[in-house]
């Protein structure tokens, strides 16, 4: 059986549209856990000091990860949903090049970011928003990648008319 463009234009749409929700989400999430550590004071780690190239910020939720991972989460959420929503139109004119590299960026921002949700996992104490975000991030690097995989199989059949 063999998949035509339509077929996977239909599935496109779909990747596009879960992705944009769920990095709706993790933005959401992401925005939450940037203002309740605002609200109740960035703390620098006792015992720790200030380096040049990252500050040891801990936020007063979850572990030492925390404050790196919600900041690429935020970032990989807010890049990865005007990714989807800039997708939206290319997908339904089937202009893949910029559809393509932008899903891409997202991607990397997002498996950046899941890096880091697995290092919180492994460190553990955290609450159960810092939990659902760390789930969404691993699901959309997984979710993300295969959009890309089908605008690529899209882009390579599609012949444009002359």
């Amino acid at each position: 059986m063999m998949v035509t463009p339509g077929k996977l234009r239909s599935v496109a749409y779909l990747f596009s549209y879960l992705n944009l929700c769920m990095y709706l989400i993790v933005s959401v999430f992401g925005g939450w856990a940037i203002n309740r550590a605002i609200d109740h004071g960035f703390i620098i780690g006792t015992g720790l000091e200030l380096s040049v190239h990252i500050s040891p910020i801990v936020f007063p939720m979850g572990n030492a990860a925390t404050g790196v991972f919600v900041l690429l989460a935020l970032i990989a959420g807010v890049v990865g949903a005007a990714s989807a929503i800039g997708g939206i139109l290319p997908v339904r004119t089937w202009n893949a090049n910029s559809l393509l590299s932008a899903a891409i960026i997202a991607w990397a921002l997002t498996l950046l970011a899941m890096g880091f949700a697995c290092k919180e996992i492994e460190l553990e104490v955290r609450n159960v928003c810092l939990r659902t975000m760390e789930g969404f991030l691993i699901i959309l690097s997984a979710t993300q990648f295969l959009y890309i995989i089908v605008i690529y199989r899209v882009a390579s059949s599609f012949v444009p008319s002359r």
